[in-house]
């Protein structure tokens, strides 16, 4: 018994001992595997945080331009000639002959006027010349009686010099009445109203029984002279069609360059036009040049005054590489690009621009066509940084184009292509 007794002692002195060894074991297994959980957990962390700090962007390689450049801009379409026609001499209008529209050859009489006054002047200017050539002809006979009588003592020499200068006196009034004879006759024609070439009439500001003054126009009910024309008249077999230019495209405007223009009276159908001319001048307000073109009119389907669509197409370097506007940065340092090399890092690549081709524009140098950039850069991009990149990022959508293919913005018309979108497949590993 006593040795029973022994053994259930030892045994309850040991339990507890052993309870509390497997007690200590479980809490040690509880915090390991709580130390390497929270140690995965700080390194799982710091690896997203790395990868989240890493931005995803979009990359492009560049194109080569367009092989022409195009541009859509206003224009406004006058006629060849067009001649303001007032009147010469003041009276009524007795009568007009021909009205708006009407197709006139030169000579054709416009309007007749009433000119009393005018015909009253002139009939005593020929009076005034036939007294004149009376007195000029006394005054010649008066000198040669007077001459005969020189060197007698009937007369002296002196009265036979004034004789003889009256008589010059008097023929020199013909010759001025007659001038005066002449300046009303010119007056009468003017009663005539003509067309200066042929031509349409584009206006008619007149009627029958309107007062007009001499080159004043028409006078109003308040009796006041207007600045306003009798008639228009417009050549129209060719037509002036008048653009301006910015000064971006003022490179294109060549002899031989042609264009076409659209109107919207006569929708889908296009007409032609030639360059004629430019003011070789740039209005500072606009930083535009006036740019005259002329199109053939043989129907008539022009008329002075029409608003028209120009189209301007010229032919482009197709060696220059091109890159979006959107590419660009702008630093103290000037343009840049935000080139990826192949390790994802950015390197900003000084770059000095060219022409202006609306969305794109060109790249003189610091740009190879072997060169990755960035498609969007942000105003915080910095040299060195580590970027990811994927073949599409929101917000930004890939572009592809042909590049023979030129194409025309609408917000600002210009001749050119998108450049090509690298996508991250294509990208080396």
């Amino acid at each position: 018994m006593n040795v029973v007794n022994r053994e259930v002692a030892d045994t309850r002195r040991i339990r507890p001992k052993l309870i509390a060894a497997i007690a200590a074991v479980v809490l040690g297994c509880l915090v390991v595997y709580g130390i390497v959980e929270r140690h995965d957990n700080v390194t799982n962390l710091k690896t997203l945080a790395d990868d989240e700090s890493v931005p995803q962007v979009q990359v492009m390689v560049p194109m080569p331009g367009p092989a022409t450049r195009a541009i859509t801009l206003p224009g406004n379409i006058k006629a060849w000639y067009t001649a303001p026609i007032y009147a010469q001499v003041s009276g009524y209008v007795h009568k007009w002959y021909v009205d708006y529209g009407a197709f006139v050859k030169s000579g054709t009489l416009l309007a007749t006027i009433d000119t009393p006054t005018v015909d009253e002047q002139y009939q005593t200017a020929a009076a005034n010349l036939d007294v004149a050539k009376t007195n000029s002809t006394l005054a010649d006979v008066t000198a040669q009686r007077w001459k005969s009588l020189a060197g007698t003592e009937a007369v002296s020499q002196e009265e036979v010099d004034v004789k003889v200068a009256a008589a010059a006196a008097q023929k020199a009034e013909v010759v001025a009445a007659a001038h005066e004879v002449a300046r009303y006759g010119a007056l009468e024609q003017f009663k005539s109203i003509v067309a200066p070439f042929d031509g349409v009439v584009i206006s008619r500001d007149t009627d029958i029984g309107n007062y007009v003054n001499a080159a004043g126009g028409d006078v109003s009910a308040r009796g006041t002279g207007t600045a306003d024309e009798m008639f228009s008249v417009a050549d129209i077999h060719e037509m002036r069609l008048f653009v301006s230019v910015p000064q971006d495209y003022a490179d294109m405007l060549k002899p031989g360059l042609e264009a076409t223009f659209t109107l919207a009276q006569y929708p889908g159908r296009e007409f032609k036009a030639t360059l004629l001319t430019t003011a070789n001048a740039f209005d500072p307000q606009t930083r535009t040049v006036v740019t005259e073109l002329v199109a053939q009119n043989p129907d008539h389907l022009l008329w002075p005054g029409t608003y028209a669509t120009v189209h301007f197409v010229a032919a482009a370097d197709h060696n220059v590489l091109v890159a979006p506007e959107q590419a660009l940065l702008f630093r103290d340092q000037g343009m840049q690009l935000a080139l990826i090399d192949a390790n994802n890092r950015v390197h900003l690549q000084d770059v000095k621009l060219g022409l202006n081709l609306g969305q794109n524009v060109q790249v003189l140098s610091g740009l190879k066509a072997t060169d990755r950039f960035l498609v969007n850069p942000s105003a915080g991009t910095l040299e060195g940084e580590k970027v990811q990149v994927v073949s599409g990022v929101p917000g930004v959508a890939p572009e592809t184009a042909s590049p023979t293919t030129a194409s025309e913005p609408a917000a600002h018309p210009g001749g050119d292509q998108p450049a090509k979108v690298a996508t991250a497949e294509s990208e080396p590993k």
